[in-house]
């Protein structure tokens, strides 16, 4: 099963109702365990918000923001679980500045942060 599948499965069932049938695979196969599921889930949220969701479809703009912040409470939520406090840092800082990227107008800065964020979480010991 792919992270993105196991995505839908793990949302809300309000949400997975709006899952794709065949969501393909995840943008970070190279961060593994729980970081990389993590990862695919806050990035689905950030999609929801700013982008084209990969796993979720058919939503109205306002169940989309609902549904992303859904998704990144998903993500923070399984590494506060696990005691990775240093991913949840790591990741709050991820959403916040891609967010701040956004709002001055600089998407491709967000996605840059994506791409260092994802390599620092998939170095950085556990």
């Amino acid at each position: 099963m792919s992270r993105l599948a196991e995505i839908i499965e793990a949302s809300d069932p309000a949400l997975a109702a709006y899952g794709a049938a065949e969501p393909g695979p995840g943008r970070f196969g190279t961060v593994e365990g729980v970081r990389g599921f993590v990862l695919e889930a806050v990035y689905e949220g950030y999609l929801m918000h700013y982008g084209e969701p990969r796993a979720f479809s058919g939503m109205d703009e306002d169940l989309r923001l609902l549904a992303g912040d859904a998704l990144y409470a998903l993500g923070l939520s399984r590494l506060a679980e696990a005691g990775d406090l240093e991913a949840v840092a790591a990741l709050s800082d991820l959403i916040s500045r891609s967010a701040q990227a956004h709002a001055e107008g600089r998407p491709e800065k967000a996605e840059a942060l994506w791409e260092s964020s994802a390599e620092a979480l998939a170095s950085a010991p556990r």
